[in-house]
């Protein structure tokens, strides 16, 4: 039998970045946390800050409207966050 806690194994770490109206909300630019192991997407992972507090649910009030990247790659809200190592996320962009 393992010595290593059950909670360790089901959380796993990673740097999150914020940007631009994010992080201001947030009040961050960024942070290391561990998340649990049971959240798949970027949605997920969204839903899953809101709960973390009012500026976090102030950032992500509407979902659809935050943009993420997966170790720098944009990424949709349904991708699967995988091994990913840093999640940024930030305002939509436009060019000119």
């Amino acid at each position: 039998m393992s010595d290593t806690p059950q909670a360790q194994t089901d959380t796993r770490s990673v740097k999150l970045v914020y940007f631009a109206w994010v992080r201001e909300r947030v009040g961050r630019p960024e942070e290391t946390l561990a998340i649990p192991a049971s959240l798949a997407t970027v949605a997920d992972l969204a839903r899953w800050l809101k709960t973390r507090g009012e500026g976090y649910e102030a950032a992500f009030a509407d979902e659809t409207v935050v943009r993420a990247a997966l170790d720098h790659v944009h990424a949709k809200p349904q991708a699967p966050l995988g091994d990913a190592r840093e999640i940024a996320f930030f305002p939509p962009m436009t060019g000119g």
